[in-house]
């Protein structure tokens, strides 16, 4: 059964090229009560994208850049946007590409409605879930730590915060070890790139 789900980031982005799909689309969403948006390519989703964007439907041949062109271009400026992508034209290769450029789902036209929402469900779901999840896993930090953190980010190396915060560098250490474990990262560049993430989407 699909839920109407009260969330900020709720928001179905539709683009597709082809308007009586786009219409179709947004009609199904409407039934249920989930806001969507509609969009025939590629450059007015992203001239549009303000950060509220739930869950991404994209078709793959559009005029422009195509929906893969698409996913990983969100991809490599690091915006995680859960997407299905659909077409009337999907192959392996194809459908391969799209899962590496993080692609939820990957179906061929037509797409049974209730398939379709609740693919979209599980969208919105896991993105409302990924800012709660950083906002507990931060609360989880003590005070110190959360310094220690916050100077992690800035790029501060070990001796430099040991300065600033006036404490030893195998405290430092310490600190830093728990930062890791309790944000769930293996490495700076993975907690750098969740604290940027969570501070990016809490702007809007």
């Amino acid at each position: 059964m699909i839920k109407p789900i009260d969330t900020k980031n709720s928001n179905v982005s539709i683009v597709d090229d082809d308007l009586i799909t786009c219409e179709a689309y947004l009609h199904l969403f409407k039934s249920v009560h989930i806001e969507a948006y509609a969009y025939q390519n590629a450059n007015d989703f992203l001239n549009s994208y303000n950060k509220k964007t739930g869950c991404l439907i994209l078709d793959v041949r559009m005029p422009g850049m195509s929906g893969l062109e698409l996913l990983e271009h969100l991809q490599a400026h690091n915006i995680k946007i859960p997407a299905i992508v659909v077409t009337g034209y999907g192959d392996v290769t194809m459908a391969v590409r799209a899962m590496k450029a993080g692609a939820e789902d990957f179906f061929v036209k037509p797409v049974n409605q209730q398939t379709l929402l609740e693919a979209s469900q599980r969208c919105l779901i896991k993105n409302y879930n990924i800012p709660d999840k950083i906002e507990e896993q931060i609360n989880r930090l003590s005070k110190r730590e959360k310094e220690v953190m916050d100077l992690i980010v800035e790029g501060k190396l070990n001796k430099q915060m040991a300065a600033l915060l006036k404490i030893s560098i195998s405290t430092v250490e310490v600190h830093r070890a728990n930062v890791m474990r309790k944000m769930e990262v293996k490495t700076l560049a993975e907690l750098i790139k969740k604290i940027y993430y969570f501070t990016n989407l809490n702007k809007n």
